[in-house]
Order: C-alpha cells, then structure tokens, then sequence
C-alpha cells in the first residue's frame, strides 16, 4: 500500500512506458488502475486513452535550449544508466497499536498532504480502503440514472460523487452507530465494508438499482436545496435511507416510486430546513433529518 507518492510512481512508470494520459481521461483510468490493480497494456496502448510521452521543459536561460527538452525515455543517452539506477527512498509505515487498526495510516496520509493540492478525505479514504464494495460504488456511480439525480454527468476527480454513495450507504447500514465526526464515521464504515461477502455486496448493488428506479419519475434537481439550486447531500441521504431503509431490514428490494409532492412537503419542512442548513453532521441534525424523512416522504418510522 503506498500511502504517499504514488502520483510521482506513476509518473516514472508513464515516463518509462513512454505514454501520458490524456487529462479528459483521467477519471476512466484510475477506475481501471483500481479494479485491475495496474493499468492493462491494451488500454496503456490505445491512442484514445494515452499520448506520447516526450518532456516538455521550458529553456533556463534565453537561447539556451534545455537539454532534456523532448526526448523521452528511449532517447535519454548518456542520462539513462543515471535515471535507472536512482534510488527511490521510502519509508515503512506499520502500526502497532492498537491492534487491528489503521487510524495512523490515515493520519499520516492526511498530515503529508496537508500542503499543497490537498487530497479531499474520500480520495484518501479510497486508497486506504479500497475493496469490492469500493468497485461497486465506482460502478454506481458511473449509472446514468445517478448522474441525472446529481446532476453532473461526468464522474469527480476529487470523488465528491463517491463520498455520496458511500454517506448514504453508510446511514442505510449504520446509522444506529453514527457518532460525529463524519469523516471518522466514514472511515470506520469504508473500513468494515472490506469485510463484506459477494452476496452482500450484490444485494447492495441492486438495492440501490431499485431505488435509482423508484426516483425514475422525479424531476430533476428534485435533490436539490431551493435557496442555492444546487444538490444537497443531506436531502439525498436522508431520503435514501427513508425509501430503502424498510427494505434493507428485510433484505428486499425497493417497490413503489416516490412521491414529487411528498419530497418537496420534506425540503420545506422548518425542522428538516434547520436540519440540513447547521450543524449538519451532528448526531442530533442527523436522526432528525432521518426521523422526518422517514415520516414525510415513507409515513413509517426508522
């Protein structure tokens, strides 16, 4: 697991492999890298995934042409022994105690990243946690029902769009354990999904299916927050868990669609509007907005 520089490894490996990807693909190749754990020569090959890598470097002084400027890793001369015989430091991180535990990792991450670009929690949180329910999420999220819920059609970089998923998975599962803050509770959740069998996972999938079919007569933006026109995770989460909550305990699948009228008596709701404008990931806000989701838009309770 390398828990820091792999954006630099995978510079070197490019550079070698002499190919660059292209930037509107970046968001396909790390789904690949992820589910096959390397990037497979077919795609590394094909010219609509990848470019050729030469350097690009701009000149040090006027009329001074820099020296490595355009060559590539075939072409590096008298400079190639030098490249592949340099070393490449690194550092051994193991955790002790507590046992079992893997909160150091996160921190550390969190701690070398914390200049610069930043890493957002969920892209962190993917690489410390990566499983088959991870590939699950990437393969709902790709759904062009789910893309018309969040109204964005191409996947984030920073996987804002996972983080959902994983939010509404995670209250749908665990709710009963939820303890702010919530990125803990999400890496504590990320975490137990690596243990989950195949046929946990596929009935996660499909429930989900389900309930991308029981939205399939909302209008658009039907998630979104009036005031600022823009999705509101909160709203989502609090209706996924209300719609499929019923269904979940039973290990069904989700029946019926949900009423346009319903959602929006919900989003105008003094108590839930309090709910998912302050103090948002508070465990009081959160059962609150839960509890009324539950009433408004299912007429039953959690």
């Amino acid at each position: 697991m390398v828990i820091d520089g792999q954006q630099r490894l995978m510079s070197l490996y490019y550079f070698i492999e002499q190919r660059f990807p292209k930037d509107e693909k970046r968001t396909i190749l790390r789904r690949i890298f992820e589910e096959n754990g390397k990037i497979p020569d077919e795609i590394l090959g094909d010219d609509a995934y990848f470019t050729k890598f030469n350097l690009q470097l701009p000149s040090n002084l006027p009329n001074h042409p820099n020296k490595l400027n355009k060559i590539n890793y075939s072409t590096l001369d008298e400079y190639k022994i030098a490249f592949d015989l340099r070393t490449i430091r690194n550092i051994i991180i193991k955790q002790n105690f507590p046992e079992e535990d893997d909160s150091c990792i996160y921190e550390i991450f969190n701690r070398l990243n914390s200049g610069g670009i930043n890493l957002k929690p969920q892209e962190i949180r993917t690489s410390l946690y990566y499983s088959d329910f991870y590939n699950m999420l990437y393969r709902l999220n790709t759904l062009p029902a789910w893309r018309r819920i969040i109204g964005v059609y191409e996947p984030d970089l920073n996987m804002k769009d996972i983080e959902i998923l994983l939010r509404g998975f995670a209250m749908l599962v665990e709710r009963q354990e939820y303890q702010s803050s919530m990125v803990k509770f999400l890496n504590s959740f990320s975490k137990n999904c690596k243990k989950l069998r195949t046929e946990q996972i596929d009935y996660l999938e499909k429930l989900f299916h389900s309930f991308l079919e029981a939205c399939s007569e909302l209008p658009e933006k039907a998630f979104y927050r009036k005031t600022t026109n823009k999705f509101n995770i909160s709203i989502f989460e609090a209706v996924f868990v209300a719609q499929c909550g019923h269904f979940f305990e039973t290990r069904q699948l989700v029946e019926g669609k949900i009423d346009t009228e319903k959602l929006e008596e919900l989003k105008s709701d003094i108590e839930f509007v309090e709910a998912i404008q302050s103090q948002t990931t508070s465990k009081e806000n959160v059962n609150k907005r839960l509890q009324k989701a539950a009433f408004c838009v299912n007429n039953c309770d959690l």
